[in-house]
């Protein structure tokens, strides 16, 4: 792996010493948004001094380059996930990409007797989406229990899927817990009854290599500025053979073949059916650097920098005796602690104080805090430019958590 000097140096938010109330930043909130490296910066700022034009609008020179630029960022998201290019589709994230698949897919097939099973760590984009579409469409959402630990597993899939079950819909690494789940398998029992498999990637896909063609989940979303890309812009992959099958979510320029005043309209083949409008293209140009920037790295190299920055936090959290911990076992970069005695928000807050960056509250998965028994927690959250000196960092200020207050009148 390339020196981690050297990566930090490549991302402004840690080479020019920003820092909070008076200390060098340290930032442990990754699973919400990731630093960007000068490669992506530089790729959207070219598009907009030198590059700048529509796509697929134009018989000139700059808006063929855009052209150029879509079609090629859309071989390099397919080289990432292993797919083909016509099955990758961009949208503004992970977000937009389940709600297409809400609305475009399982708004259309599902009926009343049908049902959709989530488990209970999800993330609200995993979860809303699927409320609506039974709204929609009369059938019920229901539950996988998870196991004592918080992990979704194949045996409890087995126990809870039946033959109305139309679309399983989980994330591969959950947003609060962080634990793995075992994808491959559990898109085996889906399909043995004739589900659709959904994969939410957000914390996945920017943290482990991803071939969906092994997975065989029949779509995956995911989010640029997780990955180190920029805001606006993600993924939805799908298997052609369904894609063809969805109806767009949005309609509008760029994604119709034609249409009259008498209403008659024939959309694009995928993935272009599903991108109306102008297409975020400086975003789509940093989403394309950044996958680039990722694999240089390798990703079997991030992923093992992280599982060995996730036991070192561990382990020095534990040593300070001050802390509750919801997901010691589990795989992703994750940790979800409570100092003891003290509320998330006002342990934050306090960390706020020391220049330590990390979300506090529910975590857009409200419905877990009844699995956790607990109002709220703590979540610190690494990549792979994280250094252990800045969970040395946390650790010391968590020992001193009991003096949070300080936090409000210093």
């Amino acid at each position: 792996m390339k020196d981690l000097a050297l990566i930090r140096n490549d991302f402004p938010m840690l080479r020019d010493s920003i820092k909070m109330q008076g200390k060098p930043l340290v930032y442990l909130d990754n699973a919400s948004t990731t630093f960007k490296p000068d490669s992506v910066t530089n790729a959207m700022v070219s598009y907009m001094t030198h590059h700048t034009a529509n796509a697929h609008r134009g018989d000139y020179d700059l808006c063929y380059d855009m052209d150029v630029l879509q079609m090629e960022t859309r071989k390099t998201v397919a080289r990432f996930i292993h797919c083909d290019p016509n099955e990758v589709v961009f949208t503004s994230g992970t977000t937009a990409s389940l709600n297409l698949i809400a609305y475009g897919y399982a708004a259309k097939y599902l009926k009343a007797e049908d049902e959709i099973l989530l488990t209970e760590a999800e993330h609200a984009s995993n979860v809303l989406p699927w409320f609506r579409v039974a709204e929609i469409t009369g059938c019920k959402v229901r539950y996988i229990p998870l196991d004592e630990k918080g992990r979704l597993t194949v045996e409890n899939l087995r126990k809870t899927i039946t033959e109305h079950t139309k679309i399983v819909s989980v994330a591969q690494i959950t947003n609060v817990l962080g634990f793995l789940a075992h994808v491959k398998e559990l898109a085996k029992v889906a399909h043995e009854y004739g589900a659709i498999f959904v994969v939410d990637g957000a914390q996945s896909v920017p943290h482990l290599k991803t071939d969906v063609r092994d997975l065989d989940c029949d779509f995956l979303a995911f989010s640029g500025h997780k990955m180190c890309g920029p805001t606006g812009v993600g993924v939805l992959y799908g298997k052609y053979s369904l894609l063809e099958k969805m109806d767009p979510f949005m309609t509008g320029g760029g994604m119709n073949a034609k249409f009259d005043m008498c209403g008659d309209t024939r959309y694009l083949e995928p993935p272009l059916r599903f991108e109306a409008g102008t297409q975020p293209l400086a975003e789509i140009a940093g989403l394309k650097a950044a996958i680039e920037y990722l694999e240089d790295i390798g990703m079997d190299e991030i992923e093992r920098r992280e599982r060995e920055l996730k036991r070192y936090a561990i382990a020095k959290l534990k040593e300070t005796g001050n802390v509750i911990l919801y997901n010691e076992e589990s795989e992703g970069g994750i940790v979800t602690f409570n100092i003891k005695g003290v509320f998330a928000q006002d342990a934050a807050t306090f960390l706020n104080s020391r220049g330590i960056a990390c979300r506090s509250g529910q975590h857009c998965a409200k419905i877990l805090m009844d699995f956790l028994k607990t109002e709220a927690t703590v979540r610190a959250s690494f990549y792979f430019y994280t250094t252990k000196e800045e969970i040395d960092a946390l650790a010391s200020a968590v020992a001193s958590g009991g003096d949070y207050l300080d936090a409000y009148f210093n």
